[in-house]
């Protein structure tokens, strides 16, 4: 199990733990799956669908550390117009 942390905004913004993809895996070589395009039934273009690899799993994460929601972006009371000396 490859570990790393990675930043998450759902359902609300923390710092998660997080498995990662073998680098030396010989079926999806470090990318975690393979894509598969698929049609429509006219044979145009539909999508892509994700087949994700057993090197790794994308549903192994814990929480490290919860973020708050917002940041306050100006000090309380506003800015002041005064020179600093």
């Amino acid at each position: 199990m490859r570990m790393r942390i990675r930043r998450t905004y759902c359902p609300r913004p923390a710092l998660i733990l997080t498995d990662t993809p073998r680098p030396d895996c010989l079926d999806c070589e470090g990318n975690g799956g393979n894509p598969h395009d698929y049609a429509d039934d006219t044979g145009e273009y539909a999508g892509t669908y994700w087949e994700s690899c057993t090197c790794w799993n994308e549903d192994h994460c814990w929480l490290v550390l919860p973020l708050p929601r917002a940041l306050r972006r100006t000090p309380p009371g506003g800015y002041s117009d005064e020179p600093p000396f």
